[in-house]
């Protein structure tokens, strides 16, 4: 997830709540007794090649229960795992294939893909590390009894793909009731597709990536159960007033926050009341938090 520009509006409205409280490292959601959920995200992605099966491992590693990841198409209609709509910052795809600028992921075919070598980048340790499907990394991430918080990525891009994602998770067995109440989360930056995905499998639990206006939040709670921003726009006050809101299961809104990295940053938002705390660094943020 990239940091997004928060309107004017919601700037100021969050400005002047925006104290900073000291916490204990063991800092648990006011009211709650329990400290944030810990997400790795993109897997483990300071320790391990972003969204790639060895990104999952390492926070199996770790002992991290809930890994996220991104989405999208390519060419022939297969879903991949990777967070650009191009290839050329994780991959190796301008060396293999030099006369296909600007390499969107739309424009290559799956077969294509799996040719590239996205580890090197990160570590000589990584050389070979592939682009995995979205097949592959459900199976990677129940293989360790994980939990997946998955993000619809530039939907945009992709017409239809929040069904196509859906039909891809039904084959591998993770829309069943035992993932649906407890294993899966959909989430986009896309009010769009986070209502499309509702509106299609109802019992999907579902996450908007941003930070609405107060003014808006009860329109959000009709199709999503989680207001999911940047740790930089967040306050006390803020999360009090997501949390106020019953989503469209009957359970209070949640707030995960990303991406925080910072032991002091991640005691400072577990201080707000944050439900879960997405990070690169799992390990740091739970010794902070106690998550």
């Amino acid at each position: 997830m990239h940091a997004r520009a928060v309107a004017a509006s919601t700037s100021a409205l969050l400005g002047t709540a925006a104290l900073l409280f000291p916490v204990s490292p063991a800092a648990a959601a006011p009211g709650t007794g329990t400290a944030p959920l810990v997400i790795a995200h993109r897997g483990a992605s300071a320790y391990a090649p972003e969204n790639t099966l060895a990104a999952v491992d390492k926070a199996a590693e770790l002992g991290i229960g809930w890994v996220e990841n991104d989405v999208q198409r390519t060419r022939d209609g297969a879903l991949v795992v990777l967070h650009d709509d191009n290839l050329r910052r994780t991959t190796d795809a301008e060396e293999v294939f030099p006369g296909r600028a600007p390499w969107k992921v739309k424009d290559f075919t799956a077969a294509e893909i799996a040719r590239l070598d996205a580890g090197s980048w990160f570590g000589p340790a990584y050389a070979g590390a592939r682009v995995p499907t979205l097949e592959q990394f459900v199976h990677r991430v129940e293989r360790h009894h994980q939990k997946l918080l998955l993000e619809i990525k530039n939907p945009e891009l992709y017409p239809g793909i929040e069904q196509q994602t859906l039909k891809v998770l039904s084959n591998e067995g993770w829309l069943d009731r035992a993932h649906l109440e407890g294993r899966l989360i959909m989430q986009s930056f896309s009010a769009g597709s986070v209502r499309t995905v509702h509106e299609l499998k109802p019992g999907v639990k579902t996450g908007f990536l941003g930070t609405p206006r107060v003014a808006d939040l009860s329109v959000y709670a009709g199709f999503t159960d989680q207001i999911n921003p940047s740790y930089s726009t967040l306050s006390r006050a803020y999360v009090s007033s997501v949390q106020a809101l019953d989503g469209p299961h009957g359970r209070p809104l949640e707030v995960f926050t990303w991406t925080v990295d910072e032991a002091a940053t991640a005691q400072r938002v577990a201080g707000y009341g944050v439900d879960g705390i997405i990070t690169n660094r799992p390990d740091a943020v739970r010794e902070a938090v106690g998550g």
